[in-house]
């Protein structure tokens, strides 16, 4: 089914063709999504917590209403109350859709489009962290996130459908700026001529030693970097070049491009592993959350994925690794000075927003990585306790007053959260990720 069945079933735009006896639905550009297993799914749910039922039903048809087709056959899917795409959040916006993608030609055809809107965007400037329907830069942040989600979202979608018409030429050309922009970081001193207004030294950021790990500009939060390798998305890297290899090989067919994805992606797990774990007096050896390689490094987490806490999440290591739960400790403790208690919530805030206000991104993630089920129930007793009145998670909130909130509409958490339920409450197993089995953990 092509993808311009994807729209909303608007009489005055859409032109009814019967074939085969099957009706396909051919819309105008820039017609919003509607998909009728989505829309099925979220009014068939029902829950005997009221809360729960109605939070659920409306972060479930989110992405659906961010979501819209373009001229030139791709999606478009908005982060919400700011008219841009991120290569970050559209990828997270649409992984509950890949639950349905297997037996739902509607949304394997929305996937498809916006995997393929994403190999044009890393084409146009793979240091743009954000983009506008038409193609134009909307940030020039340089976030190494942005250059691993569109890789793990195509993995993702090829490994849950077995689908591999998503590995195009020109998609194939996206990710060859994507690995070289990576290649090119990877010594940032000698290399990059990337400056940013926003970070420190005339917009050059702060001095780093060459590590094996890729520079990066931005936090996922889109502040500057403090310290220029962020081991969170370090470690995402290497989860997404480890896929960006078998994809290669498996697909493209081309060994030597796989073997030498395969060694940037060994380098970088080196350098985290030599350069990214700080021994702390309370806590042990534990995940820095950036690093410069000269000696510095800030022990923190911010709410925005990757984090610190997501590393199980995204593939990089195991939640029961004796460095991440040392980690985890520390992180969800007043020791992480991005660390809120209050009335109604507890969790990790970020930089980004107001001081003392707590993300619903790192609250789910907290379930995400939970270890037993009174914690993951803990936390969704929270988030439902979040609830403005509006039924949608918000970008953060005051934890004594959920009626302060950052940003209306951000589709990212509410995403999230349908994933959250899904796997934690539902019963579906966890979207695959890449493995890093066969790299040397030191010490475990």
């Amino acid at each position: 089914m092509p993808l311009a069945a994807l729209v909303r079933r608007s009489i005055a735009r859409i032109l009814i063709i019967a074939l085969l006896g099957i009706t396909i639905v051919v819309p105008l550009a820039g017609d919003a999504v509607e998909l009728q297993s989505i829309a099925r799914a979220s009014a068939d749910y029902t829950n005997s917590n009221p809360e729960l039922q109605r939070m659920y039903r409306a972060a479930l048809l989110n992405t659906s209403r961010q979501a819209t087709l373009a001229a030139d056959g791709t999606a478009y899917v908005k982060t919400g109350d700011i008219p841009a795409e991120w290569l970050r959040d559209a990828s997270a916006q649409v992984r509950p859709y890949l639950f349905y993608a297997k037996d739902d030609p509607e949304v394997a055809a929305l996937l498809r489009g916006i995997i393929a809107r994403m190999g044009k965007y890393l084409q146009v400037d793979p240091y743009a962290n954000a983009f506008t329907l038409d193609y134009r830069v909307w940030e020039e942040k340089f976030e190494l996130d942005s250059l691993a989600y569109p890789i793990t979202l195509a993995w993702t979608y090829w490994k849950e459908t077995g689908d591999a018409s998503i590995f195009t030429g020109d998609l194939s050309l996206g990710f060859d700026r994507d690995f070289a922009t990576m290649q090119r970081e990877q010594d940032h001193v000698r290399n990059s001529r990337y400056t940013h207004k926003e970070m420190p030294l005339g917009g050059h950021g702060n001095p780093v030693k060459y590590t094996g790990m890729i520079w990066t500009g931005f936090r996922p939060s889109d502040d500057a970097c403090q310290y220029n390798y962020l081991i969170p998305s370090e470690m995402m890297a290497v989860v997404a070049l480890g896929e960006l290899s078998e994809i290669e090989r498996d697909v493209y067919h081309n060994l030597i491009k796989a073997q030498t994805v395969l060694a940037l992606r060994d380098e970088v797990h080196t350098g985290i592993q030599t350069y990214g774990e700080i021994f702390t007096q309370n806590y042990g050896y534990v995940y820095a959350y950036e690093v410069d390689g000269l000696g510095h490094a800030t022990l923190m987490d911010d709410a925005n994925i990757p984090s610190l806490l997501s590393a199980p999440y995204i593939g990089y290591t195991r939640a029961n690794s004796f460095v991440y739960r040392n980690t985890r400790r520390f992180l969800l403790s007043k020791d992480n000075p991005n660390y809120y208690i209050g009335k109604y919530a507890r969790g990790i805030g970020s930089l980004h927003t107001s001081d003392g206000y707590v993300w619903p991104l790192a609250m789910i993630m907290e379930g995400l990585t939970a270890g037993t089920d009174g914690e993951r129930r803990d936390v969704l007793d929270q988030l439902l306790a979040s609830d403005p009145g509006d039924h949608l998670l918000h970008e953060s909130f005051n934890p004594n007053d959920p009626t302060k909130f950052s940003r209306v509409d951000f589709g990212w958490p509410n995403a999230l959260f349908s994933e959250y339920v899904m796997t934690a409450f539902n019963g579906s197993a966890a979207l695959p990720t890449g493995t890093t089995a066969d790299l040397d953990f030191r010490g475990e």
